[in-house]
């Protein structure tokens, strides 16, 4: 086997509210997304990065840190929520109720069939 053979083109991505890096390497195909990642330099231009915390994924699907990857993969590096989507429509839906906008019953909106039904 040559040595040309034993590299995969990759990219390590990180985005920011107002930027996104993308970083373009040339690897040997049996390093691990970790590996990768480090030998890229985006720690070290990011040093907010903690691997041990932030999720990694290979094209929008999470992925370990130990996982090998394919030739043309993107590998990217997720930011933690700032919050939970859950949380936030649960309180929507309850500043929803408390303003009476809501329906008593499902917490929506209330259906404009039923408000002439009742009118």
């Amino acid at each position: 086997m040559s040595i040309e053979s034993d590299m995969i083109h990759v990219e390590v991505v990180y985005a920011l509210p107002h930027e996104q890096r993308v970083l373009t390497l040339v690897v040997n195909k049996d390093m691990t997304v970790e590996e990768i990642i480090q030998t890229s330099g985006v720690l070290k231009m990011y040093p907010e990065i903690d691997l041990s915390k932030n999720k990694v994924g290979v094209f929008s699907r999470n992925v370990k840190l130990n996982a090998t990857v394919r030739d043309r993969d993107r590998i990217e590096i997720y930011r933690p929520l700032l919050a939970d989507p859950k949380e936030i429509r649960r309180k929507r839906a309850e500043q929803a109720k408390a303003a009476a906008k809501a329906a008593p019953a499902t917490g929506g909106k209330p259906s404009a069939q039923r408000k002439a039904e009742e009118a």
